[in-house]
């Protein structure tokens, strides 16, 4: 078997139109009519499959899957994120593996957004 890469995250809402405005308007991901869309990596993205213990507290322990953006520029994510009132749930980070910030979903979902 050879895997060629992530292929998707697909999740169950109860609020569909909402949440597809919020991911729009937020993270500027359009969704489609069939409720969805095709993300195509640019070179320089990378996907980051890992996985946390159920007592790791990197993010909530009842949350089980955290979704991570990699974004060109945390600073213009930011200030995008500050000019239509979003909170981030974490200021920026910045370590060896880059530049995070987290916000969350209208339904409670941790989002990172990293810049390598």
């Amino acid at each position: 078997m050879n895997i060629k890469g992530f292929v998707g995250v697909f999740w169950r809402t109860k609020k569909l139109e909402s949440l597809k405005k919020w991911y729009s308007d937020v993270l500027k991901i359009e969704l489609e009519d069939w409720n969805g869309t095709v993300l195509i990596p640019q070179p320089g993205n990378e996907t980051v499959f890992s996985f946390f213990s159920e007592s790791d507290t990197y993010f909530p322990e009842d949350q089980q899957v955290m979704l991570n953006f990699q974004v060109d520029n945390i600073d213009e994510s930011i200030k995008h994120l500050q000019q239509i009132g979003i909170t981030l749930v974490m200021e920026k980070t910045v370590n060896q593996y880059g530049k995070f910030i987290w916000i969350e979903d209208p339904e409670g979902r941790r989002i990172e957004l990293w810049e390598k």
